[in-house]
């Protein structure tokens, strides 16, 4: 199509609306999953009602407000990000349970923002997860942190030098869906590491609590942080610098609760308590990594 003409019939196919948004048909699956666009799909197949699309396309050009998102942090758990947010008292909930479980509820809606630390197959950080959810919505990548990961032990543990060094460990591994378990798979792989031969433990749902796996005893090694390693006075291997930011619904962004909170991120307090947990990189901190 040639203009933002809807077509006469009663509804749309993905095909059509996809041509009458100029966007791609995955974009159109993407929206109509989160609720943002009215669909129907009593035939068993995605339709859209063309009368409610006219209405939706007209709200948007007026300003007019679509569903508020609940005020939450979604995403990877990440120690000094938690801490901040508590700590400067900005009002959001927070529900971290991985980067892939971060993206999934942010593209439904779920929440104003979340964190993440998956590594493209270039080797760069965040931006292909990020567009593949946030393409064309109103959003922003915000750089949070570089952090150190790598293998966390015990002191009077075995000794290891990297990730090929862990055969006949046990392993506290992460779930499934976490920027953690995705990255260790990857750099397995490269290491020439067979995962399938490690023994696991039970899976961990964060930082802490993985970490704190290995020094019950309960575990040998995980795949942690550093500022984690330190804060319980375990034994790190350094293997990889990676990239921790945010992506935020940019309508959040300059709303109280996150303003409240990127302002604390700037402040002297929250400077001095990356620099004591040790690992952290803050310099490219607020820097904007890509608008959608």
């Amino acid at each position: 199509m040639t203009d933002l003409q809807t077509p006469t019939h009663e509804y749309l196919t993905v095909r059509e609306l996809a041509d009458l948004l100029r966007l791609k048909e995955r974009k159109v699956y993407d929206l109509a999953a989160s609720g943002e666009v009215p669909c129907s799909r009593a035939t068993g197949k995605l339709l859209f009602p063309a009368a409610e699309v006219r209405a939706w396309i007209a709200g948007a050009q007026s300003g007019a407000a679509s569903t508020p998102r609940p005020g939450v942090f979604l995403g990877s758990h990440d120690p000094l990000l938690d801490w901040a947010i508590r700590q400067s008292r900005c009002g959001l909930a927070t529900f971290f349970d991985g980067s892939l479980d971060g993206l999934a509820r942010y593209a439904a809606g779920e929440g104003v923002a979340t964190g993440l630390h998956v590594r493209d197959a270039d080797g760069a950080w965040n931006l292909r997860a990020a567009r593949g959810v946030a393409e064309g919505q109103n959003a922003v990548l915000i750089a949070f942190a570089g952090r150190r990961r790598g293998l966390v032990l015990r002191e009077d543990g075995p000794r290891v030098g990297g990730l090929s060094d862990l055969g006949g460990l046990r392993l506290a591994p992460r779930q499934e869906g976490s920027g953690t378990a995705g990255l260790l798979r990857d750099l397995a792989a490269e290491a020439g590491l067979d995962l399938s031969r490690i023994a696991l433990t039970a899976m961990e749902r964060s930082e802490d609590e993985a970490v704190q796996s290995v020094r019950r005893g309960e575990a040998d090694v995980t795949f942690g942080l550093e500022s984690v390693a330190r804060a319980y006075g375990l034994r790190f291997v350094p293997v990889i610098e990676e990239r921790f930011d945010l992506l935020i619904d940019r309508r959040a962004y300059f709303e109280p609760a996150m303003q409240g909170l990127i302002a604390f991120c700037r402040s002297d307090t929250f400077r001095q308590r990356a620099e004591s947990l040790g690992g952290y990189d803050i310099s490219r901190l607020g820097e904007v990594v890509w608008n959608a």
